[in-house]
């Protein structure tokens, strides 16, 4: 009637793979981005409603939404450019594939035979 010592299950086990971090820059234009389109769905549901209540809102609410719309999308284009631009940067790891490794070794050999002059 003893106790067996059971092994305790983890409720959480760590993948060790994880994703690598995303840049700063990149996850500073992310949150901005998110803000932004965030605000901007805000005025498009008080444009709608202003709309079906028939208030005086309406018109200038539906034009701030129209102008958010715009500097929402700029500022998704921010995140694509900044990503870009940053992996350009600094993320570029320049590596042969091995498609190109065969006709660089056969380069190389010729490179490397003596050159017999005919006479």
């Amino acid at each position: 009637m003893g106790h067996e010592a059971r092994p305790v299950r983890q409720l959480w086990v760590e993948d060790e793979k994880g994703r690598r971090r995303v840049p700063d820059p990149v996850r500073r234009a992310a949150v901005r981005a998110l803000l932004l389109i965030s605000v901007t769905l805000i005025q498009a549901m008080v444009a709608f409603f202003c709309s079906v209540t028939g208030s005086w809102l309406a018109f200038p609410v539906t034009v701030t939404a129209v102008a958010s719309t715009v500097v929402a999308t700029w500022s998704v284009l921010d995140v694509w450019i900044t990503r870009q631009v940053w992996r350009q940067r600094n993320g570029v790891v320049s590596e042969p594939s091995s498609a190109a490794r065969g006709p660089r070794r056969e380069k190389h050999r010729e490179d490397r035979r003596p050159v017999t002059e005919a006479a």
